[in-house]
């Protein structure tokens, strides 16, 4: 008998999915198709179990797709008579095939939870996927070092703290005169190093030309997203090509390394130089606190790593924050029953805004959530972690989304990654990169998408 289990199992294994719950509960079944087998445990024992406690008439099932059938899985069970309700989609290309699913979530008390509005995927005028967990990345500053620098007599600035830094032009003034100040900070450049070895320039060539790719972006179509415009961009103009020079060389006029020995520099040389106090400030994301404080010999206290946005000098930057993203979007399946959508929205709304789920979503699942419910004690504990939900939620300030993922190809981040590093070594002029920057754009894309 057991043998015969066993075998069962692995079949439904081999079918790239693992069920919990079961049609022997009562009332009305909310069926969660999970993306996640690395916390499908927390779904099924935890999570369940507390959502049927605290709502009388509904129960959770969870199914989790194995890793990386997700698609396969989501597929095969939307055509079956009991689809899941709630589903995952990876962004603008994920939902571009789930859009026939995809029900309006605008009048949902789930997507009323959204901190930034702009951040939910649309159809259209329709509410389609809202973010669930979030990771952001800007510029990482010793807040103890910057204090320092504001309480100079001499220093040549007339604002007295990071948070009053909201613009480039700010940022540039303050940056140029801790260089000019520091050996009485105690730092051998404002800047870590800017690493450009193999395998260590994506900073640089996919995160900080984020930046100038989602203003061009949201230029050409104000009300798209900003993936979905870049995705269809055949061509590119670089329109803000110049400001994404000034952010490089200010990261490399002030620097803790020349720019000829950029190209031997990884991240984790950025990381260390930054912890052990050689610098102020990094740009990186919030994947990077654990790195900063578990580098032996660190100087940095917790509550002195915060975040900048990466400010270029882009008109009405001051309205924007970090960069925040995912690749984490949940839909309410429009194809079940109206009884099972309601249950879907009073799951998530649960999940997130009650007492019981948020301790859930902050200690067991660990996620970084883009929601106004959670304060800065119910997010997980690291710095930088706490930042992203700050920044998120500072009032007047629209995050800078995600637009990479439009990038046609590796190839098009390895070719301007090469470009960046001849630049900074004194082998290629800045025209040099924004030629490889649109010239490569249009090769890639044609290529991607057989033209």
């Amino acid at each position: 008998m057991k043998k015969g289990i066993a075998l069962f199992a692995a079949v439904l294994l081999a079918c790239g999915m693992v069920f919990a719950g079961g049609s022997a509960e009562q009332g009305q079944e909310v069926y969660f198709l999970n993306f996640k087998p690395e916390i499908a445990d927390v779904y099924t024992k935890e999570v369940a179990p507390a959502f049927a406690a605290e709502n009388p008439g509904y129960h959770l099932k969870v199914v989790t797709a194995a890793s990386g059938n997700y698609e396969q899985t989501l597929r095969s069970e939307m055509a079956k008579s009991n689809p899941p309700v709630i589903f995952q989609v990876n962004g603008p290309v994920g939902l571009e095939g789930q859009k026939d699913y995809a029900a309006d979530l605008s009048g949902t008390s789930f997507y009323g939870l959204l901190a930034d509005k702009s951040m939910a995927l649309t159809l259209g005028d329709m509410v389609a996927a809202v973010p669930y967990a979030v990771e952001g990345y800007g510029i990482i500053y010793n807040d103890a070092i910057m204090r320092a620098y504001f309480a100079l007599p001499n220093k040549a600035v007339a604002i007295s703290s990071a948070e009053e830094i909201t613009d480039y032009a700010t940022l540039k003034a303050v940056v140029e005169d801790m260089q000019a100040n520091a050996s009485a900070l105690g730092i051998q450049g404002v800047f870590a190093s800017t690493s450009m070895s193999a395998g260590n320039q994506w900073r640089w060539q996919t995160h900080t030309v984020n930046v100038p790719l989602f203003y061009e972006f949201k230029d050409a179509d104000p009300s798209a997203n900003t993936v979905v415009t870049g995705l269809a961009a055949s061509s590119i103009s670089f329109k803000y090509g110049a400001n994404f020079k000034n952010i490089l060389d200010l990261y490399t006029n002030n620097s803790t390394t020349a720019k000829t020995l950029l190209g031997a520099k990884s991240v984790d040389d950025a990381m260390a130089e930054f912890a052990l106090g050689q610098c102020a400030m990094v740009q990186n994301g919030n994947w990077a606190a654990a790195q900063i404080l578990g580098t032996t010999g660190n100087k940095v206290a917790s509550e002195d790593i915060k975040f900048l946005p990466i400010y270029m000098g882009i008109p009405g930057e001051e309205d924007y924050g970090i960069c925040v993203g995912t690749e984490n979007y949940l839909c309410i399946n429009k194809a079940a029953s109206p009884e099972a959508q309601k249950g879907a929205d009073v799951f998530l709304t649960w999940l997130f805004s009650s007492e019981t789920g948020k301790k859930l979503v902050s200690e067991k699942l660990m996620f970084i959530t883009p929601f106004n419910s959670f304060s800065a004690d119910e997010l997980p504990a690291d710095p930088l972690s706490q930042q992203v939900s700050l920044w998120m939620n500072k009032p007047g300030l629209t995050s800078v989304a995600w637009t990479f993922s439009a990038i046609p190809s590796e190839e098009w981040k390895n070719r301007v990654g090469s470009a960046i590093l001849n630049y900074f070594e004194g082998n290629a002029d800045w025209a040099s990169v924004e030629n490889t920057v649109k010239t490569e754009w249009t090769s890639e894309w044609n290529i991607k998408n057989g033209q």
